[in-house]
């Protein structure tokens, strides 16, 4: 486990959280507040285990971009995703909802029980001879198809900045919920920490960014003042398995970002067995801030902090 301080951290120059999916996923079938729970005094956990019918946080960035799309693009058939597990799930899920097909890249050391989850949402799972990049680089091919459309949540614009305006609503949810002063928030291609710091630099509220140590590529980018890519030789944190931030994500990440804390696998298998004892069933992606909860600590003097619980047993 390491800790990277973030040497030009600037709250006041990053981004405002977008309000505009609020409304939309609050009018959604089935919507509510994933709930808050107290671990110990001062930890709070938001469960994310149960979002919209999905063991995962991800629908809601693949919901709200996805309508974003129907809207500049209504002739569009089949939505288009590259994935690590959760990600493309969701857009299958939401494709099905809207009447649409969905076809979902995976890498080839994607968990089989990922790949059925997928394709039990009606989707066409297509196994990339590669690493997650590579199944990001046939998605937008695939895109670029008539009637197709890429719901990428990395790049640098469209679907992957409605991927992270979605995510403010897990963040609108959190401010009625408590008040905190500290964010723990697992990180891959960094959409949902952007969307966290965008939210703790409106409501003065320090975000922490947590990576596997064999996927760091926040940690790297943060360090070099720019985007760079790491590489992946693999991690049971599979949603995290990213070798490259999202350039979407990046200023938000470059500015709002307190730091980043690097956990191992047997780290976040730890966090996991201890969230299960309380009755949380949280996966390893989940776990993780728990994990790096010890070291954040010694690096900062926050009183209450929220871990973002991302995801139930998804493998």
């Amino acid at each position: 486990m390491s800790v990277f301080v973030n040497p030009v951290w600037d709250p006041a120059a990053v981004a405002p959280p977008s309000a505009d999916a609020l409304a939309f996923h609050r009018a959604l079938p089935g919507y509510a507040p994933t709930p808050l729970r107290e671990l110990v005094s001062g930890v709070l956990v938001k469960d994310e285990s149960d979002r919209l019918g999905l063991p995962a946080f991800k629908v809601l960035g693949a919901s709200w971009a996805g309508e974003r799309a129907l809207r500049e693009q209504p002739d569009v058939h089949t939505l288009v995703a590259a994935s690590a597990g959760n990600h493309g799930r969701a857009v299958a899920h939401v494709a099905a909802r809207r009447g649409l097909a969905a076809r979902i890249f995976l890498p080839s050391r994607a968990r089989p029980a990922r790949r059925e989850a997928i394709a039990r949402e009606g989707a066409e799972v297509v196994i990339v001879d590669g690493d997650y990049e590579e199944a990001v680089a046939r998605a937008a091919a695939e895109g670029t198809r008539p009637g197709c459309f890429e719901l990428a949540d990395v790049g640098d614009g469209g679907a992957a900045a409605w991927v992270v305006d979605g995510y403010a609503t897990l963040f609108a949810e959190l401010a009625d919920q408590a008040a905190f002063d500290a964010i723990l928030v697992p990180a891959g291609v960094g959409s949902l920490a952007a969307a966290a710091a965008r939210f703790g630099a409106q409501e003065g509220v320090e975000v922490w960014a947590v990576e596997p140590e064999t996927a760091a590529c926040v940690t790297a980018s943060l360090a070099a003042g720019a985007p760079v890519a790491v590489p992946t030789p693999g991690t049971t944190m599979a949603g995290l398995d990213c070798a490259e931030v999202s350039v979407a994500a990046w200023p938000s990440l470059r500015d709002g970002l307190r730091g980043t804390v690097t956990v191992s696998d047997d780290e976040a298998a730890i966090a996991m067995t201890e969230l299960a004892a309380v009755g949380m069933v949280i996966g390893e992606c989940g776990a993780a801030p728990l994990a790096a909860l010890p070291a954040a600590r010694e690096a900062s003097d926050f009183a209450t902090v929220v871990l973002i619980a991302t995801e139930g047993l998804t493998a």
